[in-house]
């Protein structure tokens, strides 16, 4: 970037004031938060004293002058040039780390998007250490995946690049600042896990689980992850399994209410979105310098190129003067800004119609019951003394903002930030010591029971981008001010998942709440 644009971001960020409540971005149709009901198949567009300090940046102390859209679109960023602390692994002493699914949003792409008339951001999306970001793990990686014939693919995965590879990127391309992302997250999770000897050194096959969506940049995102988590792993014992919806419901997708509920939130959306009279100027003086009609402009969605451009250091598109009925001049980190206050607003009104939580709770349940079936299988096996080398120790889930935005959603984490590239969600099942018990579950025991607590307890912990957020869940706030035990009950997440997490459609199961009849 050069200095007169730094200077020129600089001058707008400082400048930046506006009266909106919310505390964190999200973009919805813009960037395809809120899929129309055909894209749901497709791609979008330590405990205890540790938990008070790590909450902080995952939700905001709460303050009366609003957010500065310039510096959170530059969080959505998540350039990778900084240290990062990851609060996973993090228990009390001699607990037992028993299973890790982690959800991830792809990292960095190309736009998905093409403002007419202006030239695409020149990024080059081939792989070289030359060329920042970097990372030590790189050419190492870049060598790995030239042995991935080796793998087991599911249909159509197969056929998908395993590494992005175009000198000019095409459209919704992994950029190399995507793979170095999810490099160092999956090496962050190594160096977390490593002490807690999560997989010994010849797990199985069926110990690790990854699932993708078909898209190129969800396939790489998570072979990077894979990769730095296990440096060099065994190409014959990794099968990448294919999720046909960004939902990752699998046989489980089919839920009319769903739909119902998706629809009623783009209402919403849409009726916000018209009646601001300045977003609607400034779109009409965007399009008057690019000689677009202003219909025109919207349908190419310019906040997404804008953002790579702006992630990327790249100045804002230019157009000259007096062709096409245009004015001619530069899009402005101004009328950026416009954009990303209306997303601020939306997200205010989006919390308070509470449309989006309904639709998220129905979309994203076939994906938490799988979670806590598996962590039910592993306990179980643990609990027999058997190593739970039939189940999923490690699963990964490469995904999308599509998935992992109603994901957080359903948890009740509705403060959360929006998911940035490279997000991801974390769910630890832990085991406390034999003759273990927390204050709250001997409280409640029957005599009997106290005495014996042969075995030690399940616990669960969330995190979102290394930060734990397990008691800003719905199935763990309560605990969270009940009792002194520093980890939350997995029976209190078995309980949200089959039956508490549906009280907000005013159901009691998935079946009911999916086939109901309206009124």
């Amino acid at each position: 970037m050069s200095s007169s644009v730094a200077r020129s971001h600089r001058a707008v960020v400082s400048k930046m004031v506006s009266a909106v409540a919310a505390h964190f971005l999200l973009f919805l149709v813009s960037v395809n938060l809120i899929p129309i009901a055909a894209e749901l198949q497709a791609a979008d567009g330590g405990a205890g004293a540790a938990l008070g300090k790590s909450r902080k940046r995952v939700f905001p102390v709460p303050r009366t002058e609003e957010p500065n859209p310039i510096s959170e679109a530059y969080s959505y960023c998540n350039t990778p040039n900084r240290t990062e602390q990851a609060w996973e692994g993090h228990s009390p002493v001699d607990y037992k780390l028993l299973s890790v699914q982690v959800m991830i949003r792809h990292g960095d792409r190309y736009p998905l998007y093409y403002i007419p008339k202006t030239k695409r951001p020149a990024i080059d999306c081939t792989l070289s250490t030359s060329r920042k970001p970097s990372h030590p793990l790189l050419n190492a990686f870049i060598r790995h995946m030239g042995q991935g014939a080796r793998g087991h693919w599911e249909s159509p995965l197969g056929s998908v690049p395993r590494l992005p590879n175009h000198s000019a990127c095409e459209m919704g391309e992994l950029t190399q600042t995507g793979v170095v992302q999810h490099l160092r997250n999956g090496q962050l999770l190594h160096r977390a896990y490593k002490r807690h000897k999560l997989l010994p050194a010849d797990w199985s096959p069926r110990q690790v689980w990854l699932e993708t969506t078909g898209k190129s940049r969800t396939l790489q995102s998570g072979l990077a992850f894979l990769y730095g988590l296990l440096p060099d792993f065994d190409w014959a014992r990794v099968t990448a399994r294919h999720q046909w919806s960004t939902l990752f419901c699998g046989a489980a997708c089919d839920c009319p209410a769903r739909n119902r509920h998706l629809e009623e939130e783009q209402r919403r959306q849409y009726r916000l979105r018209v009646s601001d009279t300045e977003l609607e100027r400034t779109y009409a003086d965007m399009a008057r310098t690019l000689g677009l009609l202003t219909r025109q402009l919207r349908a190419a969605n310019p906040i997404d190129s804008l953002l790579c451009h702006l992630c990327h250091g790249i100045a804002f598109p230019c157009v000259p003067g007096g062709g096409g009925g245009g004015g001619g001049g530069c899009l402005t980190m101004a009328q950026f800004a416009v954009i990303r206050r209306q997303q601020l607003d939306d997200e205010a009104d989006r919390r308070r119609a509470g449309l989006y939580r309904k639709y998220a709770v129905l979309a994203m349940y076939p994906y938490l019951n799988r979670t806590a079936g598996k962590m039910e299988r592993v306990a179980k096996d643990n609990e027999a003394g058997r190593q739970p080398r039939g189940e999923e120790v490690f699963s990964l889930s490469s995904a999308h903002d599509v998935t992992v935005a109603p994901l957080l959603s359903a948890l009740g984490l509705e403060g959360a930030r929006f998911p940035r590239f490279a997000a991801r969600v974390v769910f630890e099942l832990w085991k406390s010591p034999p003759g273990t018990r927390g204050p709250a579950a001997a409280a409640v025991a029957p005599p009997k029971k106290r005495a014996k607590a042969r075995d030690g307890e399940l616990f669960i912990r969330v995190l979102y981008n290394g930060e734990d957020v397990t008691f800003h869940t719905d199935f763990c706030r309560a605990h969270d001010r009940h009792a002194r035990w520093p980890l939350c009950p997995l029976k209190n997440f078995l309980s949200f998942v089959r039956r508490d997490m549906f009280a907000v459609v005013n159901a009691t199961s998935y079946q009911e709440a999916c086939y109901r009849r309206p009124g």
